[in-house]
């Protein structure tokens, strides 16, 4: 396979090799704890209306995975976390990826993320490994 579709003329996606699709171009990719955050917003706005609007199941659902997988608990931590990813030489993508999951050392962040392999050595990767560790027990 050459990687184009040739139906369509566009190149396949690959998140292991950073390829998106156009439409992801100017999209962020979001913390589950940014997602966390939104959605309990979203549900205190629905809990003060005068008449209550019933959340669908999704909504629930997602509220109660984003509550399970969300490390980050306050906006200054999430600030800090993305500031810190930023001012690395990551792709939007990798820095949610590094956020959202965690890993445990540079081995399953490489394992995980492979687009990690080529950009940084294991120390490097180790430090924010450190940096996301200290984020997420002094908050």
């Amino acid at each position: 396979s050459s990687g184009i579709n040739a139906e369509y003329g566009e190149e396949d996606e690959d998140a292991a090799q950073l390829k998106f699709p156009s439409e992801f171009k100017n999209a962020d990719a979001l913390l589950i704890s940014e997602v966390h955050m939104l959605l309990k917003v979203r549900k205190e706005q629905n809990e003060e209306m005068d008449e209550d609007q019933e959340l669908s199941a999704v909504f629930n659902k997602t509220l109660e995975y984003t509550e399970k997988f969300s490390f980050y608990q306050n906006r200054e931590t999430i600030k800090a976390v993305r500031e810190n990813l930023q001012s690395k030489n990551l792709h939007k993508f990798e820095a949610a990826c590094l956020a959202n999951l965690c890993p445990d050392n540079y081995e399953e962040a490489k394992a995980l993320i492979p687009s990690l392999e080529e950009k940084f050595d294991d120390d490097e990767l180790n430090e924010m490994l450190e940096d996301l560790k200290t984020f997420k027990d002094f908050q």
